[in-house]
């Protein structure tokens, strides 16, 4: 029989009764890095603090401080550096984006040892491919909450209006192209383009290309045909058939396309839900998710899958509190809990198929399988990678440069600053 959330207050009430903190006696800290804003009053916030609040009734004597570090890049120097001053947090938590930073310089808890104890968590609860991110061999450095895969979003109103089938699993480059031209009309697009290089480097995936190879050097693989070759058609959607708006069109008019109904496709994540619940101009039942199209027919699609999850430092000096969080935080009654805010997909195959009761929901749960780990979860310093790829895409858009060179270049930059020149 499942757990319920209610049943934590009755083990709250028996921990209590067995053990509550005498008066005056300090209490033990449990120190929690995350990176939300100061004051975030969002409803995500807000359950996160709630199961905080939950955690210490559980936890008499136990007091959890969280340390709020907003800002992705921020709270990768801040905590890198507390790491440095042994000064870090008990617990942190850890995105994909930037997992190898973390990973590969040592300074996390192999938690497989906990994992595998008696008061240990069976993994294969989680969507495997979000384990992956954190795992080093036998080794396991997080507990994933909870991910998204990048997915076109369309709006069904707009392919209504203009007689257009909507999206289908393994559809081709062509298809998308060829309803992106029937969508562009009335003064709306078919498809808007940010450079975002999280949001389009999936799509050179499915032309075949990448911008790293196996061994992370990027010359030969960044610069190579396939991908040059991707990278022409996402800006000949912009250039040549204008079926998206140009940079600058975006930029000057402010404004979000697809939120506003005027454009009829885009590419996000989950978290594109709980903005998209909220846009006057658009109504989530008019909203569909499939795959990233891939460029031959019979292709095997590919996402990425931007996750995040807990980890806990390598010195942590209260190792098994610590460890009772994170067992506590990704447990079936607290996730159940901690997913109603709609971010993202619960890491847990339980709840995630619990909250999977909408046909859009249905949707993300078919295209996770497709997902592959972000570079940034194996490539240190993998940030430097998407400012130069942004930059070379910036190049190509908006100043026309040939895409060949422009990548070369890109490519150079970057086996230079990973050392692999």
């Amino acid at each position: 029989m499942e757990a319920t959330w209610p049943k934590w207050g009755a083990v709250a009430l028996v921990l209590c009764l067995a053990g509550c903190q005498p008066a005056g006696q300090p209490k033990t800290v449990l120190r929690i890095a995350v990176w939300n804003a100061v004051g975030d009053d969002s409803d995500s916030a807000r359950i996160e603090r709630e199961v905080i609040e939950e955690f210490e009734r559980l936890h008499p004597g136990v007091e959890v401080q969280m340390e709020n570090i907003p800002g992705s890049q921020e709270y990768v120097r801040k905590l890198l550096l507390s790491f440095v001053a042994g000064a870090e947090p008990d617990v942190i938590r850890l995105d994909a984006s930037s997992a190898a930073v973390f990973i590969e310089n040592g300074v996390l808890r192999d938690l497989s040892t906990d994992i595998a104890g008696p008061d240990g968590i069976d993994l294969d609860e989680f969507f495997p491919n979000t384990v992956e991110i954190a795992r080093r061999g036998d080794a396991v450095y997080a507990i994933p909450v909870d991910f998204t895969p990048l997915v076109v979003y369309y709006n069904k109103r707009l392919f209504d209006e203009a007689g257009v089938g909507y999206p289908k699993a393994g559809w081709t480059w062509a298809e998308f192209l060829r309803s992106a031209k029937a969508l562009t009309r009335d003064g709306k697009f078919g498809y808007t383009f940010g450079n975002w290089m999280p949001g389009w480097l999936p799509w050179v995936w499915n032309g075949g290309g990448d911008v790293l190879g196996p061994d992370g050097r990027a010359v030969g693989v960044a610069d190579s045909p396939k991908t040059v070759a991707a990278v022409d058609w996402l800006r000949d959607l912009i250039v040549r058939h204008q079926v998206a708006p140009s940079l600058s069109q975006m930029a000057a008019e402010g404004a979000a396309p697809f939120a506003n109904a005027e454009a009829a496709m885009e590419t996000s994540g989950h978290w594109n839900l709980t903005g998209l619940a909220n846009a006057p101009k658009i109504k989530l039942s008019e909203i569909g998710v499939a795959p990233i199209p891939v460029k031959e027919p019979g292709q095997k699609p590919v996402t990425v899958i931007y996750e995040s999850g807990w980890a806990i430092g390598k010195h942590c000096r209260q190792p098994r509190l610590a460890w009772e969080f994170v067992k506590y935080y990704t447990s079936q009654p607290v996730q159940r809990k901690v997913q109603s805010s709609g971010v993202g997909i619960c890491a847990r195959k339980d709840i995630a198929r619990e909250r999977a009761n909408t046909n859009l929901e249905m949707e993300f749960l078919k295209i996770v399988p497709s997902g592959r780990m972000p570079w940034g979860a194996s490539i240190e310093g993998y940030d430097f990678v998407e400012s130069e790829g942004q930059k070379a895409m910036d190049g190509i858009l908006k100043s026309g440069r040939d895409t060949r060179s422009a990548l070369h270049e890109f490519a150079v930059r970057v086996d230079r600053q990973l050392g692999k020149t």
